[in-house]
């Protein structure tokens, strides 16, 4: 069925990380036969094993396996995205999403990715990860030196995730508290995108040059610099030195909004990138699929957000 979408209408595809995978995850795609079929694919390779979901080798494949099955269920009926976008694991399945990785290709790269990341936690051990909230970027920087943690992800201009070693974590919580911020500790033992992970940057490099890579439908924005990725070169480079730099996430939201998206859909499992969108850019209507219970009623919102 084709479609008409208004003539100044932009979509970005949101693919995300960490954190928003649970037991059903896979239920709404699974209501499409293409994506059933998908899934089951995958589960022949193994990217569905594992029964701790929440354990970062199972995880990473498990999350580009939920967010690439969903684009597969409802790829037929959504306009061309003008850009897509994903946070830490997510970047990797926005390759999926646009064309330049089959989908067994992208759960084994995740596969690969997570035990790479696995190894250097094993080498460097008592590794932690932090939400952090409630002070500028800079002040929070400046916290995090004192305690030798590094800032991991740039949500806001006030909120970030940082890694840093597990035994100074209890004493940057009360330094946070003590300056008026807010800090949870995430049940994480990987401080990804940190130099705690640089001993997985170059492994992942050949690991991605040693695959296929399609032409792209799209560009992907990276996480490490904001800008818009089209070819091969740039996506190796960019993919393996996010696993020890900082993501800019909040950039890229701007570089999304400077683009002239005017609506944005993340694919899930969960919401959280949904909801960093619609408060950052809230003229930006921004949906998960986590929010409906049919195909249908995603179809139907995109009709209604690409005419508005």
């Amino acid at each position: 069925m084709t479609m008409s979408y208004g003539a100044q209408a932009r979509l970005l595809l949101l693919c995300p990380g960490q954190g928003g995978q649970h037991p059903a995850m896979f239920d709404l795609a699974r209501t499409s036969p293409a994506a059933s079929a998908l899934l089951d694919r995958l589960a022949t390779t193994g990217a569905l094993d594992g029964v701790d979901i929440y354990a970062n080798r199972n995880a990473q494949p498990l999350i580009v396996a939920a967010t690439l099955s969903m684009w597969e269920a409802i790829r037929e009926f959504t306009p061309p995205p003008a850009l897509i976008a994903g946070y830490s694991i997510g970047e990797l399945a926005a390759y999926g999403v646009a064309g330049a990785l089959a989908p067994e290709a992208a759960a084994g790269l995740a596969a690969e990715r997570a035990r790479l990341m696995d190894n250097c936690a094993l080498a460097l051990p008592g590794q932690a990860l932090m939400a952090i909230s409630g002070l500028a970027l800079p002040r929070i920087q400046a916290i995090l030196a004192e305690h030798a943690f590094y800032m991991s992800i740039e949500n806001d201009d006030d909120a970030c995730v940082a890694g840093g070693p597990a035994s100074a974590a209890e004493k940057l919580e009360q330094a946070i508290a003590q300056a008026g911020g807010r800090s949870t500790r995430l049940q994480v033992e990987v401080a990804s995108h940190t130099p705690y992970m640089q001993a997985a940057v170059a492994p992942f490099a050949e690991a991605l040059r040693q695959i296929g890579f399609g032409h792209m439908t799209a560009p992907v924005l990276a996480g490490v610099s904001a800008t818009a990725v089209s070819g091969k070169t740039q996506a190796v480079d960019q993919l393996s030195r996010q696993l020890a730099e900082t993501i800019h996430w909040a950039a890229c939201m701007d570089a999304a909004a400077e683009a002239g998206i005017t609506y944005a859909l993340e694919l899930g499992p969960g919401a959280a990138l949904a909801r960093m969108m619609q408060n950052r850019h809230p003229h930006i209507n921004t949906r998960s699929a986590a929010d409906f219970r049919t195909l249908d009623g995603i179809r139907k919102w995109l009709e209604r957000a690409a005419e508005d």
